[in-house]
C-alpha cells in the first residue's frame, strides 16, 4: 500500500479517518486520543477562534457567545450548499464551512499518522438524495471538490455499507451472504454481499455485490420526531391561537432539525413570534419558546433530545431537565412514545429492505447474517423490526462508529496499492 492513502468516513454525527498499517489500529486518533471527531464546528465570538468536535460542543455548552454548526453532511444534496449564512457578523458560504471541516479532519489524521495523505477513498451514502440521480451525483461531485480544496489529489468513493462489509469480511472464517444495515445520522443504507476469506483484498468485487439501497432517514430524523412528539408541545407546538388556528409549525420544525436550528435566530423570526405570542391561547408556552431563541439554546435542546433517544435504548423512560428555559420544567418521555414517533420512518426502512431483496432476486431466508453498524443502529424497535424480516439470519453487532472507516481504509489499500 502507498503510505499516503487513507479512508475518510465523513459522517453526519461523527467522522473518522482510517489508515491500514501492520500491527496497529486502522482508525487514527483525531481528538483527545479518540478515533471519532464529532462533525461539529463552533465559531467562538468571545475568544475569536474556531474549534471542532468535542471541544466545540463543550465551549457551546459552557455558554460562550458564538455560532454552533452540526450535522454538516446534511447540507450536501440540498440547496443550502450553494448558499451562505452569517457567522459572527461575517458571511460564510456553506461550501467553505464544509471545506474547513474536511481540511481540519485531514490535518488531524496526518498529525496522528506522522505523514501526509494525498489519496483517499471517501464513504458516501447509497443515496445522498432520494429519487433524484442528478442531484445525487451533484452531491458527490461537491464532496469531491471539497476534498480537492482540502489537499487530496486522488479521490475515490465507496458506498458506506459496502465499506462496512469489507471490515466485517476481515473477521469471518467462511463464506456468507450478508446484509449490511448501516443506520447513520442522516441516512439508512443497505447492501447484500457475498463475503469470504478468499475474497479479501480483491479489487474487483462487482460480482459479490448483489444489491445496494438506501433511504434518507437516520438518527437525526429520529431526534426530530422525538423532539416534535415530546418537547416541542411544551413550547407551543400544535397549540392554538385565540382564533382557533394552530401556531405556525415551521419554527418548531427548524428547531427540531439539526442543520436548520440557526434559522430560528433571525430578527424576522423573533418579531413574528412576538406577534404570535400576543394571539396565543397558551402564552406561557410561547414564553418558553422565546426564551429558547433569546438564549440561542436550540442546539442545547437538541442535545437533550439526542441524549434521551440514546437513554431510551436501554431504559423504558427518561426525564429531560429543561430548567434552563423555565424553573422546574422537565419532560418525561417513555420508550413507547419514542416508538410511536418513529413508526412511519421504520416503515419506510422496511419498504427499502423489501425492495433490496427484490433487486437481488433473493428471499429473506437466504440471508445468513445481518450486520448492524452506524451510530443510530442501536434503537431497539429498529433492530426488532429488521431482525423480524430476517428470522433465520444471525445478528452481528459491528463497531457503530468505526466499521465504515476501517472498511474504507481497506478499500484504499486495494485501490492505491
Amino acid at each position: 500500500m502507498r503510505a499516503n492513502a487513507c479512508g475518510v468516513d465523513f459522517g453526519t454525527s461523527n467522522s473518522t479517518v482510517g489508515w491500514l498499517r501492520p500491527d496497529a489500529d486502522v482508525l487514527l486518533a483525531l481528538e483527545d486520543g479518540k478515533a471519532t471527531l464529532p462533525s461539529v464546528v463552533f465559531f467562538n465570538a468571545e475568544e475569536d477562534h474556531t474549534v471542532f468536535g468535542r471541544q466545540a460542543l463543550a465551549e457551546y455548552l459552557d455558554g460562550y457567545e458564538g455560532r454552533l454548526m452540526r450535522s454538516l453532511k446534511s447540507i450536501l444534496g440540498t440547496g443550502l450548499v450553494n448558499g451562505q449564512t452569517e457567522v459572527n457578523g461575517q458571511a460564510l458560504r456553506f461550501i467553505d464551512l464544509l471545506s474547513l471541516f474536511i481540511r481540519t479532519l485531514k490535518a488531524r489524521a496526518e498529525t496522528s499518522a506522522g505523514r501526509e495523505f494525498s489519496q483517499v477513498v471517501f464513504g458516501r451514502p447509497v443515496f445522498f438524495v432520494d429519487d433524484d440521480a442528478q442531484a445525487d451525483q451533484l452531491a458527490q461531485d461537491t464532496l469531491a471538490d471539497i476534498a480537492r480544496r482540502a489537499g487530496f489529489s486522488e479521490i475515490e468513493f465507496q458506498f458506506e455499507p459496502i465499506a462496512a462489509a469489507f471490515d466485517y469480511e476481515s473477521q469471518i472464517e467462511r463464506e456468507a451472504l450478508v446484509l449490511i444495515v448501516d443506520i447513520g445520522g442522516g441516512t439508512s443504507d443497505f447492501s447484500l454481499l457475498r463475503l469470504s476469506p478468499e475474497r479479501r483484498g480483491q479489487l474487483d468485487r462487482a460480482s459479490d455485490i448483489l444489491a445496494s439501497g438506501g433511504v434518507h432517514i437516520g438518527g437525526t430524523d429520529f431526534d426530530r420526531q422525538l423532539s416534535l412528539q415530546s418537547v416541542m408541545p411544551l413550547l407551543g407546538y400544535r397549540s392554538l391561537l385565540q382564533n382557533g388556528v394552530e401556531v405556525p409549525s415551521s419554527y418548531y420544525f427548524n428547531l427540531a432539525t439539526w442543520h436548520t436550528i440557526n434559522f430560528a435566530y433571525t430578527r424576522q423570526v423573533q418579531a413574528e413570534l412576538q406577534a404570535v405570542r400576543r394571539e396565543a391561547g397558551e402564552r406561557h408556552k410561547l414564553d418558553r419558546l422565546l426564551a429558547l431563541i433569546d438564549q440561542r439554546a436550540g442546539h442545547w435542546l437538541a442535545i437533550q433530545v439526542e441524549a434521551a433517544k440514546i437513554a431510551l435504548s436501554s431504559s423504558e423512560q427518561h426525564t429531560m431537565d429543561l430548567a434552563q428555559l423555565e424553573a422546574r420544567l422537565s419532560c418525561l418521555v417513555a420508550r413507547e412514545e419514542f416508538d410511536q414517533a418513529i413508526d412511519s420512518l421504520l416503515a419506510r426502512i422496511e419498504t427499502t429492505l423489501s425492495r433490496l431483496l427484490a433487486d437481488a432476486q433473493l428471499r429473506a431466508a437466504q440471508v445468513d447474517t445481518v450486520f448492524f453498524t452506524g451510530g443510530a443502529s442501536g434503537v431497539p424497535l429498529l433492530r426488532q423490526r429488521v431482525a423480524a424480516m430476517f428470522p433465520a439470519a444471525r445478528v452481528v453487532e459491528g463497531d457503530r462508529d468505526g466499521s465504515i472507516g476501517r472498511g474504507l481504509a481497506r478499500d484504499a489499500a486495494c485501490r492505491f496499492a
